[in-house]
This record gives C-alpha cells, sequence and structure tokens, in this order.
C-alpha cells in the first residue's frame, strides 16, 4: 500500500480551511456558520493528522482528539445559542443578533 504524500494532505486540508472560511464570511445562518467552523476544525484536524504521520508519530491523532472535544464543546454552546436566539427573535439570522438584550 502506497502512502498519500504529505502536500496533497495538506492541499485537502488548506481547501477544506478556505471552504469553512467562506461559509462563515459569507452565510449569514447562524447553523450554515457553525458548519463552516466543523469544517475549519476538521481541517486542523486532518493537517494534524498528515503531520503526524509525515514524522511517524501519534501526536497528530491525539491533537485530532483534542479538536474534536473542542469542537464538541462549540457545537454545544453554538446551538443553545441559536435555540436561544430562535426563541426570542424567530430567525436565525447572525443581523438580528444585535437587537438582543439581557
Amino acid at each position: 500500500m502506497t502512502a498519500v504524500p504529505v502536500e496533497h494532505g495538506l492541499i485537502l486540508a488548506g481547501a477544506l480551511f478556505v471552504l469553512g472560511m467562506l461559509g462563515v464570511l459569507v452565510r449569514r445562518s447562524i447553523i450554515f456558520m457553525l458548519l463552516s467552523v466543523e469544517i475549519m476544525l476538521n481541517a486542523a484536524g486532518v493537517a494534524f493528522v498528515v503531520a503526524g504521520s509525515r514524522w511517524q508519530q501519534p501526536d497528530g491523532q491525539v491533537m485530532f482528539i483534542f479538536i474534536l472535544a473542542v469542537a464538541a464543546a462549540e457545537v454545544s454552546v453554538g446551538l443553545a445559542l441559536a435555540i436561544r436566539m430562535y426563541h426570542k427573535l424567530k430567525t436565525l439570522d447572525t443581523n438580528a443578533a444585535g437587537r438582543m438584550k439581557g
């Protein structure tokens, strides 16, 4: 079995990160923004795994597990905020978030 070149893995990670960043910048729905941030976190995880496989170290996979834990925490907080915003404003548009007051 042949290994995937490091350059290909890093190009994939970069493309995923740019795709996620464009999703955050272009979309106005909180759900799509959360999905885009997840794509960006997975791109960072792919980069860690590729780098770890390059040097035959398990550090990249360990960092990916930490990234998954951070992503799970980010999703739980983000969805809680989205639900609260929807109950209060009846929309998930981020422009409406400026009207939320404590």
